[in-house]
């Protein structure tokens, strides 16, 4: 087959458990084998599965290729089944009408090493070891959490929320906080509030995205972006000025200085929340689907710390 002639602005790559609802299939396989969950998924290949936690933000990002009338987002398909029992995710993908061409079924190995392959800009999984080794390959990545947050019931626009520190940009900063304290942070980020900060793992997946907002006219674009932090006066200039220096525009700013984040993920209507912190996850993902960024100093400390950092 010809190669595509168009280059995608953003690719993503997404597990078939993320995509779709997988839960009553991989029980089969956890309590009666793979041959089980092999015949079951053969059995009713003709019948669609329900929608995943990620299922309405790639709903959303591929629908911007029909705004746009071109080719500019495309979606990976990464699987642990085999191509055998991943029909019936293939067929769930026409089923739903997803414009999903390209895909790896793994047949239980795991699928992170296709991710710069594809030349993914962002990978999404429910499997924690998959999504550390992408990270670790410099491609943004996150897990799923399972929260049953329901979709918005209003608006078609996609809308994503960011952590700041370890997510949009390195965890120099968190490090002293994690190390010296909240005044010691506070004094350095105001002292350094010119120096912008170093990107995160999640730098190059905005920058995409902020290519795709140019696209539209600002004050009618369907992806709108939030960085949602904790950080609060005076460590935000130091967040203004990196974003400025990168030239790269986020639609909304909030600066809680500590506050819970949930509410005000609800009040934006993320489609996606990513943090760094599994408590800031876990308390937001009822609400919102929630990935887990497990990158930076708050993931690597001890388990029995208990503190959660500024952000």
């Amino acid at each position: 087959m010809p190669e595509s002639a168009a280059t995608p602005q953003l690719t993503v790559a997404i597990s078939s458990r993320a995509l779709f609802d997988l839960n009553a299939s991989n029980l089969i396989y956890e309590e009666q084998g793979l041959e089980a969950y092999r015949h079951y998924q053969i059995a009713k290949e003709d019948e669609a599965l329900a929608p995943g936690e990620a299922f309405p933000f790639v709903q959303k990002l591929l629908n911007i290729n029909k705004i746009l009338g071109k080719h500019q987002v495309e979606v990976i398909l990464l699987s642990r089944n085999s191509a055998d029992t991943g029909l019936r995710i293939f067929n769930s993908i026409k089923a739903y009408d997803l414009e999903i061409t390209r895909a790896a079924f793994c047949s239980g190995e795991s699928p992170y090493r296709y991710v710069r392959a594809f030349g993914c800009t962002l990978f999404l999984s429910t499997h924690a070891d998959d999504v550390t080794h992408a990270l670790e390959h410099g491609v943004a990545a996150a897990t799923l959490l399972g929260g049953g947050a329901q979709p918005r019931e209003n608006g078609n626009d996609l809308r994503l929320a960011f952590d700041g520190d370890s997510v949009l940009f390195s965890d120099e900063a968190e490090r002293v906080y994690q190390s010296e304290g909240l005044d010691a942070f506070a004094r350095t980020e105001a002292a350094a509030a010119s120096q912008p900060l170093d990107g995160g793992p999640f730098k190059a997946f905005l920058r995409a995205l902020h290519g795709l907002q140019q696209e539209f006219p600002e004050s009618d674009c369907p992806i709108r972006t939030a960085l949602v932090t904790a950080r609060g006066a005076p460590a935000h200039e130091r967040v203004i000025r990196t974003l400025r220096a990168w030239d790269i525009r986020l639609d909304e700013s909030l600066f809680l200085g500590g506050m819970d984040k949930t509410e005000f993920l609800t009040a934006f209507g993320a489609d996606v929340f990513f943090d760094d912190q599994t408590g800031h996850c876990e308390r937001a993902s009822p609400h919102v689907a929630a990935g887990h960024v497990p990158h930076g100093v708050a993931n690597v400390r001890p388990a029995d710390s208990g503190e959660e950092n500024i952000r």
